[in-house]
């Protein structure tokens, strides 16, 4: 079968949507595997990082913000809880509510955290000149924009189930990690 553009073939490489979600789903299973070291998920991540950026706001306020249904957060908040990753303290305004905050050891993990996102973030771009690091970036906010995602949400919180939110997969060792090229399936 050809492939060839003037007989109506198929692009083998695909149109800019795959690209996309290739790339993404790579860069996804990348970055799980760098900050599983640091025993956190994804969906972890993100939320030390909102609560981070946006201290003191309550489980509904920062569900809402994902996208999670509440009743899904509060076990996840659970777990960094009793990770002595963030707190939850009474909300001064309003008593029945609480607030989350970070605590200092979730602090110190962020900060190590972000070295791992600016490596991924480093290592994912390498084939870019700065320009063009900074170009893709801002093509993808106004592709992001377009659709209607909010910045720096994962659109995947919606999705995430109370027992599959913990426990990170352990990095792959080298042996197991594949070569360029392969797809990992082979």
């Amino acid at each position: 079968m050809s492939t060839n553009r003037e007989d109506g073939g198929s692009r083998p490489e695909g149109g800019a949507a795959f690209l996309l979600a290739q790339l993404g789903a790579h860069a996804a299973a990348r970055f799980a595997e760098r900050i599983a070291g640091l025993d956190l998920t994804p969906a972890q991540a993100g939320v030390l990082r909102l609560l981070a950026s946006t201290p003191g706001r309550s489980q509904r306020e920062i569900a809402d913000q994902l996208g999670m249904p509440p009743s899904r957060f509060v076990p996840f908040a659970d777990e960094l809880e009793e990770r002595g990753l963030i707190e939850r303290r009474r909300n001064p305004s309003d008593r029945r509510l609480y607030a989350l905050h970070l605590t200092d050891e979730g602090v110190t993990l962020l900060s190590e955290l972000r070295e791992v996102a600016t490596a991924h973030e480093q290592q994912t771009c390498q084939a870019l000149t700065p320009d063009e690091h900074e170009q893709l970036r801002a093509l993808l906010h106004r592709m992001a924009a377009q659709q209607g995602l909010s910045p720096g949400i994962h659109p995947g919180y919606r999705w995430i189930r109370p027992d599959r939110m913990h426990r990170p997969r352990a990095p792959l060792t080298p042996e197991e990690s594949p070569t360029p090229g392969q797809s990992g399936t082979d």
